[in-house]
């Protein structure tokens, strides 16, 4: 059995994928850890990652899954392809950081507290600066003041970046509801218990489900502030600005929209954990 199964979902971004492995593997090296890197292709090789691998990255197992299921149902086929102690969901779009010894000190921090179920290390964008990476449980209303002039000021401010938790103090570790899955590092026991990804969400929220389901089976979830990853952060669905506007433009909009509904709606009546606001 390994020590982390890796899962990587591929759709058309080999570029971000040979800037992720170069320090990836280098991180994997250094580490002294048995480590399987899966990589799901959502885009039928139509990028030429398949030979890219074969040719680069030979001991990358690749699973095609056969044309753009969704990020979630990708994730748990690459999750269920390899058993392992832990399981880390990680984007494409992400590069470790030379000398940091990222994946060891994953290992290692749930290792020394094996009653947390899920960690998300701090994430920051490629200049360096803070991404926020963890969050509250979304009210329902939330992606509107996120997304329009509503969380600018005022009560819209108020609600848009207690969602964000912009003030609390990002170079602590602490429980938080959910992080970003753009890097879940989860225990392989939790996993069993409860499951991967809730594949009835192509793309989007699939990552907040997740952690409250960790926390409705008694797994907490934490932010590690002192474990460092550079995450692009491609925004897509927020590309073009207005609700409405976005709505009728935007196919990843729609997506967003979509499976907002089927999580306030699957979730509907849950107030734990961290919901009180500032």
């Amino acid at each position: 059995m390994k020590d982390i199964n890796i899962v990587v979902v591929n759709y058309k971004m080999l570029q971000h994928i040979k800037t992720c492995f170069a320090t990836l593997f280098d991180d994997i090296n250094e580490s002294g850890l048995k480590v399987q890197v899966t990589v799901v292709d959502n885009s039928e090789n139509a990028d030429g990652i398949k030979e890219y691998l074969q040719e680069s990255f030979p001991q990358v197992q690749y699973i095609d899954a056969g044309g753009n299921i969704g990020f979630g149902k990708a994730q748990n086929k690459g999750l269920k392809a390899t058993e392992a102690t832990y399981y880390f969901a990680l984007n494409p779009d992400t590069t470790f950081h030379a000398g940091a010894d990222t994946l060891k000190k994953l290992f290692n921090y749930m290792e020394q507290h094996p009653k947390v179920g899920m960690i998300g290390p701090k994430v920051v964008y490629p200049d360096g600066e803070l991404q926020y990476s963890c969050w509250r449980f979304p009210t329902f209303l939330q992606p509107v003041y996120s997304r329009t002039k509503l969380g600018k000021k005022g009560k819209g401010k108020k609600i848009a970046d207690a969602y964000f938790m912009k003030e609390f103090d990002h170079n602590s570790t602490r429980p938080v509801d959910a992080i970003m899955g753009s890097a879940m590092f989860v225990r392989g026991t939790a996993y069993k218990e409860i499951g991967g990804f809730d594949d009835r969400f192509f793309m989007y929220f699939e990552d907040i489900d997740w952690s409250l389901r960790m926390w409705e089976a008694h797994w907490p979830v934490y932010y590690t502030h002192d474990i460092v990853l550079t995450h692009i952060h491609g925004k897509g669905s927020a590309k073009v600005p207005g609700v409405i506007n976005a709505l009728l433009k935007n196919k990843l909009a729609r997506i967003h929209f979509k499976s907002w509904l089927q999580y306030m709606w699957k979730w509907r009546g849950n107030n734990k954990y961290y919901k009180i606001r500032p």
